[in-house]
This record gives structure tokens, sequence and C-alpha cells, in this order.
């Protein structure tokens, strides 16, 4: 069993695809132990989304659960913009589309947990850095949150 305390959410590294550069996070995995005894497949996300920045509309190839902690937004499941405060849970199957977007003018403490810990993500739409507007949407992806970085 691992407990982590105090968690320091850091700056978004620079994507000219997902720019959010007032918004924070802090990704959660349990430690490797030599004896294996620990939780391999589950990824946590712990969000703060700025005012005015979104979260792409994009679908993964694992499943995932969001939680809304502090705030309100729109998120985008199932085709359509529903809006969502604290204690609304969405889960995401494979493949489906989904995204948010802070409308509400406060800062949007969400979290996300992923199913595995090697993600395909594809971009179905851009949150583009300034100067990047006419670029294409990038190529799917996959990350490995447990490669070295």
């Amino acid at each position: 069993m691992t407990i982590i305390k105090g968690l320091d959410h850091l700056p978004f590294p620079e994507d000219p695809h997902n720019y959010k550069p007032n918004s924070r996070y802090r990704l959660v995995l349990d430690p490797v132990r030599p004896d294996g005894d620990y939780v391999k497949d589950l990824v946590l996300n712990f969000e703060h989304l700025a005012p005015d920045e979104i979260i792409p509309v994009h679908v993964h190839t694992n499943e995932e659960v969001l939680i809304i902690d502090e705030g309100e937004a729109e998120a985008f499941y199932d085709g359509e913009w529903q809006t969502v405060g604290p204690g609304a849970v969405i889960m995401v199957p494979p493949g489906v589309a989904h995204g948010f977007r802070n409308t509400s003018g406060g800062t949007v403490r969400l979290h996300a947990v992923f199913a595995g810990h090697v993600v395909g993500t594809r971009l179905l739409e851009r949150s583009p850095a300034p100067g990047t507007q006419d670029e294409p949407l990038p190529a799917p992806y996959i990350i490995d949150f447990r490669a070295p970085a």
C-alpha cells in the first residue's frame, strides 16, 4: 500500500495543440516496488483548469473516469455539451469523444483515472498556442506514463 500526500500541481508542458498556460496538473502513479506489490495499471491526473481554458475534445484507447471536485464546467460527452459541477462523475469508454471548457470564471478542479499506464490519444480539436492557429490536428499518439521522462 502506498500513501501519497502533498501533491504539487505543475504548469502544463508547452504544447501547440493543448495550450493551457494558466492551468496546473499533477500525475500520480504508484511507485514501482521491486517485490511487484504496487498498483500497476491505474494513473490519476489531478487538474486545475483555469478560467477560459479547455481540455480539447479527444478520444482515448483506455477507459477513463472523470470526477469534478470543485467549480463548474461544460463537458463534451456523447456528442453534446453539458454543464457539470462538483460531484459529477463521467464514465468514458474507450473511443468516446470527451473534453471540457471552463466558462465559469473560476478554477475548476477535476481529476481523471485512467485504466492502464499506456494511453493512446487522438485529438478531435485543438486548443492552439498563439501563432499556431492554422496548424492541423496532430497524429494520434501513445503515452506510457511509466516510461522514463
